[in-house]
């Protein structure tokens, strides 16, 4: 049974397997982060987000003023409902990492699923101010605006979401114009695994554009990064909390 070999499972959505493989892992190495980082993971996966928040509490506990932990921590309060307890993590994340654009968005991107959408705005342009580059935040402003009525502060979000990816819309799509649909993740980490795409005029050009780009550095591994948004994007792809 090797580390290896349960994220491979992992991966290929072989939940339950993965899990045999992590739960002996841990029986080993019973204080070792990364391994309750992972079957955490699984088990919410397996919808057992009960026991995958023990596991974030321990690796909470362990390094707590990790931001990797204490997002992960968030997501799995937030699918238990605990919104007010999701929300006081991510603001921990964002005093602990003010200069990254990402604890910004991702806050911004729960504001939103809960209802806060001036809250969201708010947390999309201090994500816009950090990274001007960051052209999913300013389309997701976007979609706000529109939601709250905004229709030309919306416009103008897009028109920069659309000159940072190079999309220049064609007179038809110009004329008749496809509704934007907001993204059913949170965040959502690459548009191009998703099914949902971010632009949903624009599936080709945004395709092309990694998202950990715009969105700035999450973490200082990029391994992490990837591994994390992937998680976000499997637990939160097509359903709403």
């Amino acid at each position: 049974m090797s580390f290896e070999k349960g994220i491979e499972l992992y991966k290929s959505g072989k939940f339950e397997e993965a899990l045999a493989i992590f739960n002996e892992l841990v029986k080993t190495t019973p204080n070792h982060p990364q391994l309750h980082l992972n079957r955490g993971r699984i088990l919410s996966r397996l919808g057992r987000t009960d026991e995958a928040l023990i596991d974030f509490d321990l690796i909470s506990s362990i390094d707590p003023y990790n931001t990797e932990f204490i997002s992960d921590r968030a997501v799995v309060l937030h699918l238990l409902k605990r919104n007010e307890e999701a929300l006081t993590e991510l603001d921990r994340a964002a005093n602990l990492d003010p200069k990254n654009p990402y604890r910004y968005s991702s806050r911004a991107y729960f504001k939103d699923r809960i209802g806060d959408l001036k809250g969201a705005i708010a947390d999309y342009e201090k994500a816009i101010e950090l990274d001007p580059e960051d052209a999913v935040s300013q389309n997701n402003k976007g979609m706000i605006e529109e939601k709250m009525g905004y229709q030309q502060r919306s416009k103008k979000s897009f028109e920069k979401a659309d000159d940072l990816v190079g999309y220049k819309p064609s007179e038809s799509s110009t004329s008749n114009p496809t509704p934007k649909k907001e993204s059913s993740n949170f965040p959502e980490i690459d548009p191009k695994a998703s099914k949902k795409p971010l632009f949903s005029s624009r599936k080709k050009e945004m395709s092309v554009v990694h998202f950990l780009k715009t969105l700035g550095s999450v973490f200082i591994d990029a391994k992490s990064r990837k591994e994390f948004g992937s998680y976000l994007k499997e637990i939160f792809g097509g359903k709403k909390v």
